[in-house]
């Protein structure tokens, strides 16, 4: 079993005997009742045990009775939780424990559980991965990127970790390269979902290739041949990367989360700020303490003068995540300048996109009167289910949605996604002095409507599909990607590299495929027009918003903040 496989909160470990015969270790004993066997009974029972004895040394195959074999399930006597790497030696069942999900720390521990002593013990913290030797006693374990070697037993610790700074290895990077090939290769041939390989002949495809892998001089080469070769199965999700490449020095450039504008000198033309509820990140002259605005002019960074003929950020470069003084004033000289200390943000990105998501928000808010939420999904990933979750709880109670999924790059399958916005009504709650209950209360039974466009990919191809079948509402925008042959997970290659191995498709219930490299159309195509929304205007949403306040009219919602009848 992969000891990085961790299983959910509620699962706990069992064992199961493989033949009937097998008594369950947590059997009760019977302290109450002593029998006496005669000397006859004690010879037959040694005479029995001996010839077992000798019949095993003769036949040392396992036995597995697969009658009733599920029922013979034992559970181990633990709380649930979640558990990985599971592995048996003699006597003892080894395990990774992890911190169940949504706890502030993540921790994990490798423990066993003695079946004779009936209790759990933990054998070392914070490892990343073991393995057990040969003769059931060692464990080799790796922890922050180091190896080791601890006794099977509890309370260990990794005191001297194994000397690696003389390992040498020899390779012949050819050599290494036409392995690689083949790997890939053979990794296509036999996962790919089609076993008729989108009808290639896969053997002349490899032999066409195989030449230009002679003809490569780096690694990196290399990686454009794979690339080429996956690339003939005209799928999505044929990816290539990693590898031994080699990688030039990077140095981080530091940020403040603004728009510079040139005046004579660089000064802030803009702080980008999110909603005012978004604590996740702030530009950092939006900190407590710091009096910064809009119209300052930024004249050094840790007394360096920014030089006006490079781009301001140049000034920042290797500063990410550190603390800078600059030098500021409200006019473009060092005369009555002052100086500040902040700490830059290592990525702007995310707080410019939560600027455009409550630039969008409130674009919709201030044109349907407050009717309408406006809800981004960025990806049908973790972190756009947590986006869905945290938008869309702030917004049920609206008369009706624009969920906006432009750009969302994938993920898992959005099948939940869809079912959170297609709830429907069972029943009302009236009460005395409040307003009434919708239930269930955390839905939206008001028009909806969908924006998309061609970077919606993968589970962003199958959120609008799965949408339009919930008939939930219209779709605006362009059509999506269209890659929804899917993959998960294959081999790495010998050098850390590798290539991804599409295998499973999409098709629907009455057995059309998914249209792969098509998506799904829109039902009101709006092109993006991206001079237009570097201005702040937005023809999609616009329509989107039209769309959704026509199917208000046709389709009264009923808010959960108002009686459906007067008492």
């Amino acid at each position: 079993m992969d000891g990085t496989f961790v299983y959910p909160n509620s699962t706990k470990i069992a064992l199961i005997p493989l033949t009937s015969e097998i008594a369950s270790p947590f059997e009760p004993e019977n302290d109450t009742i002593s029998i006496e066997i005669d000397k006859k009974e004690d010879d037959d029972k040694k005479k029995k045990d001996e010839k077992d004895k000798k019949d095993k040394e003769v036949d040392k195959s396992t036995k597995i009775d697969f009658n009733n074999f599920e029922r013979r399930m034992i559970l181990l006597p633990e709380k649930g939780g979640r558990y990985g790497g599971l592995k048996a030696v003699k006597g003892k069942i080894l395990y990774m424990q992890y911190s169940n999900a949504g706890s502030e720390e993540f921790s994990r521990e490798l423990k066993y559980y003695d079946i004779e002593e009936q209790e759990s013990k933990t054998i070392i913290k914070d490892i990343n991965g073991y393995s057990i030797s040969s003769d059931e006693k060692k464990i080799a374990i790796y922890k922050n990127r180091k190896l080791g070697v601890i006794k099977l037993a509890a309370d260990q610790k990794l005191k001297e970790p194994i000397d690696l700074s003389n390992m040498q290895m020899t390779v012949i990077p050819k050599e290494e390269w036409k392995q690689m090939f083949w790997d890939a290769w053979r990794f296509e041939r036999d996962f790919f979902y089609d076993e008729n390989m989108h009808g290639l002949d896969w053997k002349a495809i490899g032999d066409q290739y195989a030449a230009l892998i002679d003809q490569s001089t780096t690694r990196r080469d290399v990686n454009f041949v794979l690339g080429e070769l996956i690339a003939e199965l005209n799928a999505s999700h044929t990816y290539v990367g990693g590898g031994d490449t080699e990688k030039a020095e990077y140095k981080r450039v530091g940020y403040l989360g603004i728009d510079w504008e040139l005046d004579k000198v660089y000064k802030i033309k803009k702080i980008i700020r999110g909603a005012e509820w978004d604590a996740e990140i702030r530009s950092p002259l939006d900190e407590p303490g710091v009096n910064i605005k809009e119209g300052t002019y930024i004249l050094a960074v840790n007394d360096i003068p920014i030089d006006i003929t490079k781009e301001p950020y140049s000034a920042f470069q290797g500063l990410a995540g550190k603390t800078v003084e600059l030098t500021i004033n409200e006019k473009p000289t060092i005369e009555g300048a002052k100086k500040v200390l902040v700490k830059t943000l290592k990525s702007e990105t995310r707080l410019r996109h939560l600027a455009w998501i409550e630039h969008n928000r409130q674009m919709v808010d201030k044109a349907t009167g407050g009717k309408i939420g406006y809800i981004y999904v960025r990806s049908t990933g973790i972190d756009g289910q947590n986006e869905l979750m945290r938008q869309f709880a702030a917004q049920f109670h609206k008369e009706g949605l624009v969920i906006d999924e432009r750009f969302n790059s994938g993920g898992q399958i959005p099948d939940r996604f869809v079912e959170l916005l297609n709830r429907k009504p069972l029943a009302y709650w009236a009460t005395r002095g409040k307003r009434d209950w919708q239930w269930p209360v955390r839905a939206n039974f008001g028009p909806k409507v969908m924006l998309i466009n061609g970077w919606s990919g993968s589970g962003g191809d199958a959120f609008p599909d799965y949408f339009r079948k919930a008939g939930l509402g219209k779709l605006v925008g362009m059509r999506t990607w269209g890659g929804l042959i899917g993959l998960n997970g294959s081999p790495s290659l010998i050098d850390g590299g590798g290539v991804t191995v599409p295998t499973f498709r999409m098709y629907d219930p009455d057995g059309k495929w998914f249209k792969e490299g098509h998506g799904v159309d829109p039902d009101y195509k709006v092109p993006e027009n991206p001079a237009e929304l570097a201005k702040g205007k937005d023809s999609q949403l616009e329509k989107a918003i039209e769309v959704v306040l026509e199917e208000l009219k046709n389709q009264p919602s009923k808010p959960n903040h108002e009686p459906y009848e007067k008492r």
